[in-house]
Protein backbone atom coordinates (compact mmCIF):
# COMPACT_ATOMS: atom_id res chain seq x y z
CA UNK A 1 0.00 0.00 0.00
CA UNK A 2 1.39 3.02 -0.66
CA UNK A 3 2.16 5.96 1.84
CA UNK A 4 0.14 8.54 2.36
CA UNK A 5 0.73 12.39 3.80
CA UNK A 6 -1.17 14.37 5.76
CA UNK A 7 -0.47 17.91 5.77
CA UNK A 8 -0.75 20.15 8.99
CA UNK A 9 -0.86 23.80 7.66
CA UNK A 10 0.38 26.10 10.65
CA UNK A 11 2.47 26.06 13.36
CA UNK A 12 0.57 28.29 15.91
CA UNK A 13 -0.24 26.86 19.01
CA UNK A 14 -3.17 24.95 17.29
CA UNK A 15 -1.28 23.47 14.72
CA UNK A 16 1.42 22.31 16.73
CA UNK A 17 -1.23 20.42 19.16
CA UNK A 18 -3.21 19.38 16.23
CA UNK A 19 -0.14 17.73 14.27
CA UNK A 20 1.51 16.00 17.51
CA UNK A 21 -2.23 14.75 18.34
CA UNK A 22 -2.53 13.27 15.68
CA UNK A 23 0.68 11.46 15.28
CA UNK A 24 -0.83 8.63 17.59
CA UNK A 25 -3.49 7.79 15.67
CA UNK A 26 -1.29 7.13 12.20
CA UNK A 27 -1.81 3.96 10.44
CA UNK A 28 1.95 2.70 9.61
CA UNK A 29 1.05 4.10 6.10
CA UNK A 30 0.28 7.57 7.02
CA UNK A 31 2.83 10.68 8.01
CA UNK A 32 2.64 14.19 8.74
CA UNK A 33 4.32 17.17 7.19
CA UNK A 34 3.94 20.32 8.76
CA UNK A 35 4.13 23.11 7.06
CA UNK A 36 3.87 27.17 8.01
CA UNK A 37 5.49 30.23 7.06
CA UNK A 38 6.66 30.86 10.45
CA UNK A 39 7.91 28.00 13.02
CA UNK A 40 8.94 28.62 16.77
CA UNK A 41 12.45 29.56 16.22
CA UNK A 42 11.29 32.80 14.53
CA UNK A 43 9.07 36.22 15.28
CA UNK A 44 6.94 37.49 13.11
CA UNK A 45 4.08 40.36 14.23
CA UNK A 46 1.16 37.89 12.31
CA UNK A 47 2.78 34.83 14.01
CA UNK A 48 0.79 34.90 17.19
CA UNK A 49 1.47 31.81 19.52
CA UNK A 50 4.96 32.97 20.92
CA UNK A 51 4.21 36.56 21.64
CA UNK A 52 1.25 35.30 23.92
CA UNK A 53 0.95 35.86 27.64
CA UNK A 54 0.02 32.89 28.11
CA UNK A 55 -2.38 31.60 30.96
CA UNK A 56 -5.34 29.26 31.52
CA UNK A 57 -8.04 31.37 32.13
CA UNK A 58 -11.72 30.28 31.81
CA UNK A 59 -14.76 32.58 30.43
CA UNK A 60 -17.86 31.38 31.08
CA UNK A 61 -21.27 31.71 29.03
CA UNK A 62 -24.23 30.05 27.97
CA UNK A 63 -23.81 30.34 23.86
CA UNK A 64 -23.72 26.95 21.65
CA UNK A 65 -19.78 28.84 21.26
CA UNK A 66 -19.32 29.14 24.73
CA UNK A 67 -20.26 25.71 25.99
CA UNK A 68 -18.14 24.28 23.07
CA UNK A 69 -14.97 26.60 24.33
CA UNK A 70 -15.76 25.24 27.91
CA UNK A 71 -15.26 21.64 26.96
CA UNK A 72 -12.28 22.35 25.13
CA UNK A 73 -10.72 24.33 27.75
CA UNK A 74 -11.55 21.67 30.43
CA UNK A 75 -9.99 19.23 28.75
CA UNK A 76 -6.57 21.43 27.87
CA UNK A 77 -6.45 21.93 31.42
CA UNK A 78 -6.37 18.52 31.89
CA UNK A 79 -3.49 18.28 29.47
CA UNK A 80 -1.81 20.99 31.36
CA UNK A 81 -1.89 19.35 34.99
CA UNK A 82 -0.02 16.11 33.51
CA UNK A 83 2.24 17.71 31.64
CA UNK A 84 3.51 20.02 34.24
CA UNK A 85 4.48 16.68 36.27
CA UNK A 86 5.78 14.87 33.56
CA UNK A 87 7.85 17.20 31.73
CA UNK A 88 8.76 20.48 33.86
CA UNK A 89 11.02 21.81 30.87
CA UNK A 90 7.96 21.95 28.34
CA UNK A 91 7.70 25.58 29.78
CA UNK A 92 4.23 25.72 32.44
CA UNK A 93 3.55 26.00 35.51
CA UNK A 94 0.74 25.54 38.23
CA UNK A 95 0.18 29.08 39.60
CA UNK A 96 -2.42 30.67 41.63
CA UNK A 97 -4.59 32.23 39.57
CA UNK A 98 -7.03 35.39 40.55
CA UNK A 99 -9.78 37.30 39.38
CA UNK A 100 -11.27 40.26 40.24
CA UNK A 101 -13.86 42.21 38.24
CA UNK A 102 -15.49 45.57 39.20
CA UNK A 103 -17.99 45.57 36.62
CA UNK A 104 -18.86 41.61 36.26
CA UNK A 105 -20.69 40.46 32.75
CA UNK A 106 -24.49 38.90 33.45
CA UNK A 107 -22.77 35.20 32.76
CA UNK A 108 -20.28 35.77 35.63
CA UNK A 109 -23.24 35.91 37.95
CA UNK A 110 -25.10 32.79 36.97
CA UNK A 111 -24.55 30.55 38.94
CA UNK A 112 -24.76 27.40 36.46
CA UNK A 113 -22.32 29.07 34.11
CA UNK A 114 -19.46 29.83 37.19
CA UNK A 115 -20.22 26.04 37.98
CA UNK A 116 -19.98 24.78 34.23
CA UNK A 117 -16.45 27.26 33.43
CA UNK A 118 -15.17 27.26 36.98
CA UNK A 119 -15.89 25.66 40.15
CA UNK A 120 -16.82 22.01 38.35
CA UNK A 121 -13.50 21.18 37.69
CA UNK A 122 -10.84 23.99 38.50
CA UNK A 123 -8.52 22.72 41.55
CA UNK A 124 -8.82 25.41 44.40
CA UNK A 125 -11.34 27.01 43.23
CA UNK A 126 -13.14 29.52 45.66
CA UNK A 127 -14.95 32.42 45.47
CA UNK A 128 -13.93 35.52 47.45
CA UNK A 129 -15.82 37.87 49.52
CA UNK A 130 -17.26 36.34 52.44
CA UNK A 131 -16.36 34.23 55.13
CA UNK A 132 -12.80 33.03 55.61
CA UNK A 133 -11.55 34.64 52.34
CA UNK A 134 -12.89 38.08 53.57
CA UNK A 135 -13.72 41.16 51.69
CA UNK A 136 -12.89 41.88 48.30
CA UNK A 137 -10.78 44.55 47.15
CA UNK A 138 -12.40 48.21 46.69
CA UNK A 139 -14.70 48.61 43.95
CA UNK A 140 -14.58 44.73 43.25
CA UNK A 141 -17.66 43.01 42.95
CA UNK A 142 -16.60 39.74 41.85
CA UNK A 143 -13.58 37.56 42.67
CA UNK A 144 -12.26 34.12 42.43
CA UNK A 145 -9.03 31.77 43.11
CA UNK A 146 -7.98 28.88 41.43
CA UNK A 147 -5.44 26.68 40.47
CA UNK A 148 -4.06 27.44 36.94
CA UNK A 149 -0.98 27.58 34.51
CA UNK A 150 0.98 30.02 33.28
CA UNK A 151 2.92 29.47 29.95
CA UNK A 152 6.58 30.54 28.36
CA UNK A 153 4.69 30.43 25.14
CA UNK A 154 8.08 30.48 22.81
CA UNK A 155 9.70 27.50 24.94
CA UNK A 156 6.48 25.54 24.87
CA UNK A 157 6.21 26.10 20.98
CA UNK A 158 9.79 24.80 20.47
CA UNK A 159 8.84 22.13 22.91
CA UNK A 160 5.49 21.11 20.68
CA UNK A 161 8.07 21.13 17.30
CA UNK A 162 10.93 19.09 18.95
CA UNK A 163 8.40 16.45 20.81
CA UNK A 164 6.44 16.69 17.21
CA UNK A 165 10.26 15.97 14.90
CA UNK A 166 11.22 13.70 17.15
CA UNK A 167 8.08 11.19 16.76
CA UNK A 168 8.86 11.51 13.31
CA UNK A 169 7.22 14.65 11.68
CA UNK A 170 8.41 16.32 8.94
CA UNK A 171 8.05 20.37 8.77
CA UNK A 172 8.57 22.95 5.55
CA UNK A 173 8.77 26.44 5.52
CA UNK A 174 6.43 27.81 2.86
CA UNK A 175 4.60 30.55 2.59
CA UNK A 176 0.86 28.94 0.55
CA UNK A 177 -0.51 30.92 -1.80
CA UNK A 178 -3.76 29.04 -1.05
CA UNK A 179 -4.74 25.59 0.66
CA UNK A 180 -5.20 24.18 -2.42
CA UNK A 181 -1.27 24.09 -2.74
CA UNK A 182 -0.47 22.38 0.37
CA UNK A 183 -1.77 19.13 -2.05
CA UNK A 184 0.97 19.14 -3.92
CA UNK A 185 4.22 19.94 -1.36
CA UNK A 186 4.34 16.01 -1.64
CA UNK A 187 3.38 12.83 -2.86
CA UNK A 188 0.12 11.43 -1.86
CA UNK A 189 -1.92 14.20 -0.35
CA UNK A 190 -5.11 13.54 0.08
CA UNK A 191 -6.03 15.29 3.35
CA UNK A 192 -4.65 18.46 4.76
CA UNK A 193 -5.54 20.16 8.10
CA UNK A 194 -6.11 23.76 7.64
CA UNK A 195 -4.46 25.42 11.25
CA UNK A 196 -3.51 28.44 9.78
CA UNK A 197 -5.09 31.21 11.90
CA UNK A 198 -6.92 33.17 9.29
CA UNK A 199 -8.65 30.39 7.98
CA UNK A 200 -6.40 31.80 4.26
CA UNK A 201 -9.10 33.96 3.04
CA UNK A 202 -12.05 33.53 5.15
CA UNK A 203 -13.77 36.34 5.29
CA UNK A 204 -15.47 35.90 8.45
CA UNK A 205 -11.70 35.62 10.44
CA UNK A 206 -10.61 38.96 11.56
CA UNK A 207 -7.27 40.17 13.66
CA UNK A 208 -7.39 41.53 17.26
CA UNK A 209 -4.57 43.43 17.72
CA UNK A 210 -3.08 42.80 21.41
CA UNK A 211 -0.44 45.10 23.26
CA UNK A 212 1.31 44.03 26.32
CA UNK A 213 4.34 44.58 27.88
CA UNK A 214 7.00 42.26 29.24
CA UNK A 215 8.58 43.10 32.69
CA UNK A 216 11.80 41.82 34.67
CA UNK A 217 9.55 42.16 37.93
CA UNK A 218 9.07 38.34 39.35
CA UNK A 219 5.28 37.84 40.18
CA UNK A 220 4.39 33.81 42.21
CA UNK A 221 0.93 34.10 40.64
CA UNK A 222 -1.56 35.62 38.07
CA UNK A 223 -3.99 38.33 38.62
CA UNK A 224 -6.73 39.11 36.03
CA UNK A 225 -8.58 42.25 36.43
CA UNK A 226 -11.59 43.89 34.99
CA UNK A 227 -11.57 47.75 35.02
CA UNK A 228 -14.97 49.48 35.93
CA UNK A 229 -14.99 50.87 32.31
CA UNK A 230 -14.58 47.25 30.94
CA UNK A 231 -11.10 47.08 30.68
CA UNK A 232 -8.98 44.30 31.66
CA UNK A 233 -5.33 44.72 33.00
CA UNK A 234 -3.25 41.60 33.99
CA UNK A 235 -0.26 40.22 34.96
CA UNK A 236 1.07 36.48 33.63
CA UNK A 237 4.55 35.18 34.76
CA UNK A 238 6.67 33.32 31.69
CA UNK A 239 8.15 30.24 33.65
CA UNK A 240 11.67 29.23 33.58
CA UNK A 241 12.58 32.97 34.43
CA UNK A 242 10.68 34.19 31.28
CA UNK A 243 9.20 37.64 32.89
CA UNK A 244 6.41 38.64 33.19
CA UNK A 245 3.65 40.23 31.15
CA UNK A 246 1.86 43.23 31.60
CA UNK A 247 -1.28 43.52 29.77
CA UNK A 248 -3.23 44.02 27.83
CA UNK A 249 -5.48 45.33 24.76
CA UNK A 250 -7.99 43.78 22.55
CA UNK A 251 -8.26 45.69 19.57
CA UNK A 252 -10.07 43.96 16.89
CA UNK A 253 -9.25 45.12 12.95
CA UNK A 254 -6.74 47.25 14.59
CA UNK A 255 -3.28 46.32 11.95
CA UNK A 256 -1.54 48.97 13.49
CA UNK A 257 1.85 47.39 13.80
CA UNK A 258 3.53 49.61 16.34
CA UNK A 259 4.01 49.47 20.43
CA UNK A 260 1.94 52.85 21.39
CA UNK A 261 3.61 54.61 24.07
CA UNK A 262 0.58 55.57 25.74
CA UNK A 263 -0.66 52.38 25.73
CA UNK A 264 2.32 51.26 27.46
CA UNK A 265 2.11 53.84 29.97
CA UNK A 266 -1.31 52.65 30.62
CA UNK A 267 -0.99 48.86 30.64
CA UNK A 268 1.86 49.62 33.62
CA UNK A 269 0.10 52.54 35.64
CA UNK A 270 -3.22 50.36 35.95
CA UNK A 271 -1.15 47.24 36.99
CA UNK A 272 0.77 49.13 39.42
CA UNK A 273 -2.39 49.82 41.39
CA UNK A 274 -2.49 45.99 42.36
CA UNK A 275 0.44 44.27 41.23
CA UNK A 276 2.71 42.12 44.15
CA UNK A 277 5.99 44.29 43.60
CA UNK A 278 9.24 43.07 45.79
CA UNK A 279 10.73 45.26 48.03
CA UNK A 280 13.73 46.09 45.79
CA UNK A 281 11.73 46.91 42.98
CA UNK A 282 10.45 49.87 45.02
CA UNK A 283 6.82 49.84 43.40
CA UNK A 284 8.35 50.39 39.26
CA UNK A 285 8.36 47.83 36.76
CA UNK A 286 11.19 47.05 34.96
CA UNK A 287 10.47 47.17 31.24
CA UNK A 288 12.34 44.84 29.00
CA UNK A 289 10.03 45.36 25.86
CA UNK A 290 6.78 46.08 24.85
CA UNK A 291 5.08 43.43 22.61
CA UNK A 292 2.64 43.41 19.48
CA UNK A 293 0.14 40.78 18.26
CA UNK A 294 -2.49 40.12 16.15
CA UNK A 295 -4.49 37.28 17.54
CA UNK A 296 -6.48 35.68 14.56
CA UNK A 297 -9.94 35.64 15.21
CA UNK A 298 -13.32 34.12 14.01
CA UNK A 299 -17.04 35.01 13.73
CA UNK A 300 -18.86 32.31 15.92
CA UNK A 301 -15.20 31.26 17.06
CA UNK A 302 -12.90 28.31 16.01
CA UNK A 303 -13.82 26.44 12.72
CA UNK A 304 -13.70 22.84 13.28
CA UNK A 305 -14.89 21.18 10.01
CA UNK A 306 -14.23 18.84 6.89
CA UNK A 307 -14.77 20.18 3.60
CA UNK A 308 -14.42 17.50 0.84
CA UNK A 309 -13.06 19.25 -2.66
CA UNK A 310 -12.48 17.90 -6.41
CA UNK A 311 -10.88 14.32 -6.78
CA UNK A 312 -11.11 12.62 -3.32
CA UNK A 313 -9.15 15.24 -1.24
CA UNK A 314 -10.25 16.82 1.70
CA UNK A 315 -9.38 19.78 4.05
CA UNK A 316 -9.97 19.76 7.89
CA UNK A 317 -10.32 23.23 9.44
CA UNK A 318 -9.16 24.01 12.57
CA UNK A 319 -8.71 27.95 13.03
CA UNK A 320 -9.67 31.42 14.57
CA UNK A 321 -9.07 31.09 18.45
CA UNK A 322 -8.69 34.54 18.86
CA UNK A 323 -6.87 35.52 21.98
CA UNK A 324 -7.95 31.64 23.80
CA UNK A 325 -5.31 29.37 21.50
CA UNK A 326 -3.57 27.47 24.35
CA UNK A 327 -6.36 27.20 26.33
CA UNK A 328 -8.15 25.66 23.77
CA UNK A 329 -4.87 24.03 22.07
CA UNK A 330 -5.86 20.55 23.69
CA UNK A 331 -9.69 20.06 23.27
CA UNK A 332 -9.41 21.70 19.56
CA UNK A 333 -6.87 19.55 18.56
CA UNK A 334 -8.94 16.25 19.65
CA UNK A 335 -12.31 17.51 18.26
CA UNK A 336 -10.25 17.80 14.92
CA UNK A 337 -9.08 14.00 15.34
CA UNK A 338 -12.64 13.18 16.37
CA UNK A 339 -13.86 14.57 13.61
CA UNK A 340 -11.32 12.87 11.17
CA UNK A 341 -12.22 9.30 13.03
CA UNK A 342 -15.78 9.98 12.25
CA UNK A 343 -15.55 11.22 8.29
CA UNK A 344 -13.36 8.22 8.23
CA UNK A 345 -9.59 10.08 7.11
CA UNK A 346 -8.67 8.15 10.14
CA UNK A 347 -8.68 4.94 11.37
CA UNK A 348 -8.06 2.86 14.20
CA UNK A 349 -4.76 1.54 14.15
CA UNK A 350 -4.88 -2.38 13.94
CA UNK A 351 -3.86 -4.66 16.92
CA UNK A 352 -1.29 -6.54 16.56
Amino acid sequence: MPSETIVVVGAGIIGLTTALTLQTHLQPTQSILLIARDFPSTTSLNYASPWAGAHYRPIPGKTPQALRESAQARRTYAAFKKLVSQEPAAGIKEVEGIEYLENPPEEYLERKGVEDAYSSYLDGFRELGSGQDGRLPDGVKWGVRYKTFVVNSPVYCAHLLRRFVLNGGRKMTYDLAGLNEAFYLDANVKTVVNCSGMGLNDPKSFIIRGQTCLVRNPCPITLTRQNSDGTWSFCIPRPLDGGTIIGGTKEPDNWDPNPSPETRAKLLSNAAKWFPFTAESKGQFDVMRDIVGRRPAREGGVRIEVERIVDGKTVVHAYGAGGRGFELSVGVAEDVVGLMFEKGILRTKALL
